[in-house]
Parts: structure tokens; sequence; C-alpha cells
């Protein structure tokens, strides 16, 4: 395989040092940036004021004297990512858009282009590494050398095809020394902050997004308790998401947090307690395991944020995909359906999932 890299460049400081890195290292670096929401394009404040990712990313480009290239990718970016969050949402259900862009949208955009330009490997600036399992010896994302900025879980979905072409050339390092990388080659974002909203959502009010997108209003319902007690009235269930306990407009003398949403009766169901001790996981994705017979003793993280929690895992076979069944060692708060379920193996991915019913 030969050393050209196409790197996806976001405008950030991680993916402009994944550049640096690449290079460093003797490969041939191609920048692209896929503009996947042009409409509504990420902006982020500087020093020097709101520049878009690409303008950014186009002046990294020009300071390492890389080619570079920006395309669009609207319509992959609609139909994977904006249309299933909106579909989603509407089902009671929060989803991860940021995985499934990695998939359907990045990943799959960066390596058509990659063929285009004649070269063997993609790269991101994600805080990853890709590793064969030490058990299986099949390919997998594993974690980063940096434990509290470690971004496995973001690249849970991607396939085998795609984990063979992928460089994470960031995932060794902390990011204060990806900074000091960025100040060496005199980077002009070195000092950017780094993105924290949705892209395509950048002020967060994701209820008020779905209704422009899908043309649609969201019927307002009642909230209930866990015996089907009436407790008030709510704004319609895309307002909500299990955990939730501001922004509920009640007053019960308690506190009291979002344990489901059930779209079919349009109710919210409120308790002091929304913690579970097993779920229900669907859309498997297979990295470095393979399916399996009998119990398995991994740990699992049930939302990007979330400290990964001991748990024993097995599969429920059934007449159509199987699924996992997941017993927690302890107790887990906010199990959310539609987020992603990571199950890791001494640091490496074992496989993934979908949130299907706690």
């Amino acid at each position: 395989m030969n050393n050209r890299v196409v790197v996806g460049m976001s405008g950030g400081v991680d993916s402009s040092v994944a550049a640096c890195l690449l290079l460093e290292r003797g490969y041939e670096v191609i920048g692209i940036t896929m503009q996947m929401c042009p409409e509504n394009p990420d902006r982020l404040p500087t020093q020097n004021g709101p520049l878009s990712a690409a303008d950014d990313a186009g002046r990294v480009a020009g300071c390492l004297d890389i080619p570079y290239h920006v395309f669009i990718s609207n319509d992959d970016f609609r139909k994977y990512v904006i249309d299933y969050f909106a579909y989603e949402y509407a089902l009671g259900r929060t989803p991860n858009p940021c995985i499934a862009c990695n998939r359907y949208v990045k990943w799959g955009a960066l390596l058509s282009k990659a063929k285009q330009f004649g070269a063997g490997y993609l790269a991101t600036g994600h805080y990853a590494r890709i590793s064969a399992h030490p058990g299986t010896g099949r390919l997998c994302v594993s974690c980063s050398a940096a434990p509290g900025k470690d971004q496995s879980y973001a690249l849970c979905s991607l396939t085998q095809e795609q984990i063979a072409v992928t460089l994470l050339p960031v995932g060794d390092y902390r990011k204060e020394d990806v900074r000091k990388i960025a100040i060496k080659y005199k980077l002009p974002v070195a000092d950017k902050p780094d993105s924290q909203d949705i892209c395509f959502v950048p002020d967060g009010d994701y209820a008020r997004f779905i209704m422009e997108q899908k043309n649609i209003t969201a019927p307002g319902g009642h909230f209930v308790d866990e015996t089907g007690n009436i407790l008030g009235k709510h704004k319609g269930i895309i307002h909500y998401t299990v955990g939730q306990r501001k922004g509920l407009g009640l007053a019960l003398g308690r506190r009291m947090y979002v344990k489901s949403i059930n779209a079919v009766n349009n109710t919210v169901t409120l308790s002091e307690d929304i913690s579970v001790s097993e779920m229900t996981v669907n859309n498997i994705n297979w990295m470095a395991f393979e399916p399996f017979e009998g119990e398995r003793r991994l740990y699992v993280k049930i939302r990007y944020n979330h400290t990964a929690a001991g748990c024993s895992a097995y599969i429920e076979r059934s007449l159509s995909a199987p699924k996992i069944r997941c017993r927690f060692d302890a107790p887990q708060w906010a199990v959310t359906p539609g987020q992603s379920a990571v199950f890791y193996d001494r640091g490496y991915i074992a496989f993934s999932g979908v949130i299907d019913n706690p």
C-alpha cells in the first residue's frame, strides 16, 4: 500500500496536528474538508473573529504546504444524520448523530476521495488508536493514551474495511502535547477551543430544529408516574430525553427525572430513581469480537462521557438479528434508548450497538 494519505481536516487543532504528525512520519498528505451541512457551516470563535472550519483548515494546509480540497456531502448528511436524528427523536429515543456520521458520511466520503486521489489511507484527529486485539487478532479501535480525552466511543460503528485503512496519529498523545505540536509548527489554530455542540444544531435547541426540518408540530401530552398517575402536561416528546430533570415545568416537591418516553401514547414517565440493572442492545457492530457463545465479562459505556461499567454480556438469539443482553455489575443511571452502547475488552472495542430497552 502506498504512503499517500487523505486527512479529514475539521479546522480544529487535533486534525491539524494529525496532518503534521503524518508529514513527520514520511506520508504524502492531502487535506480534505467535507462540508456536511453547508447551509449551516460549523463556526467557532477565534482570536481573529468567527472563521468557518474550511477557512481554518485551508490556512493550516497553507502553513504545511499540502494540497487541500473542500467537498460537499450534503445529501448523505441529510439522509444518514439529519433524517435519522429527527426520526429517532420522534420515536421518543435519543440518537447518536455523530456516530452515524462517522460511519456513513465521513468515512464513506473520505474513502471515496482517498480512492480518487490514489491514497492508501485516510486519517482523522480523533483521540483513539487502531490496534489488533491481543486475543482475537482482529483489527479494532482501542482507547487513546489520554483517558480523559478518549474518543474511541465515537468510532464504535466503523467497519473492518474502514478500520484497515484508517490512521489515528493523535491517539498516542495527550491534548496538551497536541497543542505543543501545533505551537511548534506555528499553526493558526493552536489555541482554538474544542467544538462542543452538535454541528447542525449550534444553539442546542433540538426540538426547534426537528420541527423546522420535518415541518411538524410536537403535540403536548401527559407526564405520568410509574403507576400511570397523571402529574402534569408536557410540551411534546421531542423536548425530552431520559435522565432529564431541568426544563420539565413541574413543581412536585421532589427531584423527578425522565425515566422513559412512550411515543405511542404520547406520555413521558417521571421517577425519582431511573437506575436499571440490565439492558438490551441491537444493531450490533462486531469489532474485536465475532459472535460468541455464553457470557463475556466486559466493560460498557452507555453514553459518550460515561465511565465504563463492568458487566456480563451474552447473545440473545431471535428470528431476526441477534441482540446483546447486558447485566451491569451495579445499576446504571439513565440508560437511554437510541444511545450507543460500546463494549470494551481491556481497552479494545469488542463490539457496539444501539440501546433498545433497559
